[in-house]
């Protein structure tokens, strides 16, 4: 076989193996109900996802939809409870053009299960106790710093959300994300911020990155 006939079937062959053409997926973001979807190319992701997330910020419901292009490191599940706000977030991923069509369910549990964590109010004390319940069965403690600002927020969190906490990033803050076992292992600590200041950006970025 010519030098030149083979270098073309060596690359027909790889690309036969690596999929051929970069992957198509669904993309939009909604609240309270199904997105709006569009069509859009992904070529630096290797998988499409469906994210559905709800929000329960002093007992009012919010549920977010979105879907599009999230490489497998960023495929996460879970939920955080931190007294004022808590969230469950499901995230379905799949690697075939256009599979993330449909809406990622949502299961979870209010019932206690028997575990304490601390948490912050939104004045000045991380010494409130709370109740865990459902899957939320560590401790966590999240501190965002901005400049000279740093924040706070403490509760109960699900297994599967403190595994992924290394990848959880916020644009313009670092974020330090620990998680322990056992009733009230996260420690009590005074702060002067109000908590209210991170919650939105840290839940938004977890949700679509």
């Amino acid at each position: 076989m010519p030098k030149m006939e083979l270098k073309i079937f060596i690359v027909l062959f790889c690309a036969l193996f690596t999929g051929g053409h970069a992957l198509q997926c669904y993309e939009c973001l909604g609240l309270n109900g199904s997105c709006v979807s569009k069509m859009t190319t992904c070529p630096d992701t290797d998988e499409c996802a469906s994210v559905t997330m709800i929000q329960n910020n002093g007992g009012t419901e919010v549920t977010i939809q979105y879907k599009g292009c999230r490489g497998m490191k960023s495929c996460i599940s879970g939920s955080v409870n931190l007294g004022a706000i808590s969230s469950v977030t499901s995230t379905q991923c799949c690697n075939t053009d256009l599979c993330n069509s449909k809406d990622a369910p949502v299961y979870s549990s209010k019932t206690p299960n028997g575990k304490q964590c601390y948490y912050c109010d939104d004045a000045t004390s991380c010494l409130n106790k709370l109740n865990c319940s459902g899957e939320d069965d560590h401790c966590i403690t999240a501190i965002a710093t901005n400049g000279s600002l740093s924040v706070t927020v403490k509760g109960c969190a699900s297994k599967s959300l403190c595994d992924a906490a290394p990848v959880f990033q916020v644009p313009q803050m670092h974020l330090k994300i620990s998680c322990c076992q056992g009733s009230l292992c996260n420690g009590a600590k005074s702060v002067t911020q109000n908590l209210l200041f991170l919650l939105w950006p840290l839940f938004f970025y977890i949700l679509i990155h």
